[in-house]
């Protein structure tokens, strides 16, 4: 076997190498004293080796710098073992752990991901779902932006296992896992009128996207048990990725709507309304309270604790891997699985 040689003798840290030989399975075999079956057997983990047997043939292949051939071994089996994982903002902490959480549960069934962002852009997401299907993913995960579903139509055709997350159509032959908005929409506005706010803000995502619209829900359902009539003034629809907040949190105030109190769509719309807020001088709660929904802090510190809707963490992304892998392994094939993760109140400073 040759040995990569760096040498650091250009400029910038440009390096020579020098060609590897690939370990071969016959290689470990012959180093073994065993067949190259076994040795194929071991590194796939499968029982009819013995955990002693395997647990050597590993540790001599890495030794060795065996590196599977997985173009090879996706042609033997017609399985990749790879799942695309496509997201509207990475940039958002949300979608973060959430990649986070998905990664740890597709390693539970042997499985590795790559993630795509689409940057909440259609055209961005359906070229996104084209490459994965090239790639011959065995699955995808995908929070559609939903302002088209061709790419999801697409999917259904394709035949490969697919699962929405966070966001749902209105089709009972697509599989997808979520959570509670309406009642974390209610929950989180029921909160702003017990702590005696009237005039609530809501800055909500786009009503194109399912969570938007039963969040919006949840807020009005609020509103009514409590006898306070809604008002068309004090609900606004933003962008849901991050920049645009303070312009919209400024334009409101120029227009004089007077509010107490605001629930945003997302924890991130929050904090930068809380940004905008303290630019002006308004005091976040002293002067107007603040709920947003995510509850990422949960995961993450952040210097303002901010008071919002949650869930068990990590359920709906297990709940979506979960999902997905009855799908690629066959199972209940030709039922369709709706998984609507409870969500509750976190009550923190900004309230």
């Amino acid at each position: 076997m040759q040995i990569v040689n760096y040498q650091c003798d250009k400029p910038y840290g440009v390096f020579n190498t020098m060609a590897i030989t690939r370990v071969r399975l016959i290689d470990i075999a012959r180093k073994t004293g065993v067949t190259v079956n076994t040795v194929s057997h071991a590194l796939k983990d499968k029982e009819d080796i013995s955990a002693k047997t395997r647990k050597r043939i590993k540790r001599v292949a890495e030794a060795m710098g065996y590196i599977t051939d997985s173009i090879a071994e996706s042609l033997r089996s017609g399985s990749t073992r790879t799942v695309a994982v496509i997201l509207g903002d990475i940039s958002n902490p949300h979608f973060a752990i959430m990649i986070k959480e998905i990664e740890a549960a597709l390693s539970a069934f042997r499985y590795h991901t790559f993630v795509i962002n689409t940057n909440e852009d259609y055209e961005t997401e359906k070229q996104a779902v084209f490459s994965a299907l090239g790639k011959k993913v065995d699955g995808i995960i995908l929070c559609p932006c939903q302002k088209g579903i061709d790419d999801i139509e697409f999917l259904k055709k394709s035949g490969t296992p697919f699962v929405l997350i966070g966001r749902h159509i209105n089709d009972t032959s697509v599989d997808y896992a979520i959570v509670d908005d309406i009642k974390g929409g209610y929950l989180a506005t029921a909160h702003l009128i017990e702590r005696g706010h009237k005039e609530i803000l809501f800055l909500n995502g786009p009503l194109y996207i399912s969570s938007a619209v039963e969040r919006f829900e949840g807020y009005k359902k609020a509103l009514k048990e409590h006898g306070i009539a809604f008002s068309k003034k004090l609900v606004r629809e933003i962008t849901v990725t991050q920049g645009e907040v303070q312009h919209e949190v400024k334009k409101i105030m120029d227009e004089g709507v007077t509010f107490t109190a605001i629930f945003a769509f997302s924890d991130l719309i929050a904090w930068e309304t809380i940004y905008a807020l303290n630019t002006m001088g308004i005091r976040v709660p002293e002067d107007i309270a603040v709920a947003g929904f995510d509850d990422i802090q949960a995961k993450l510190f952040f210097p303002i604790p901010l008071t919002s809707i949650g869930t068990v963490k990590g359920r709906m992304s297990t709940s979506a891997v979960e999902i997905l892998m009855k799908k690629i392994e066959g199972k209940n094939a030709k039922n369709y699985f709706n998984s609507v993760i409870d969500t509750c109140l976190v009550v923190r400073k900004t309230t």
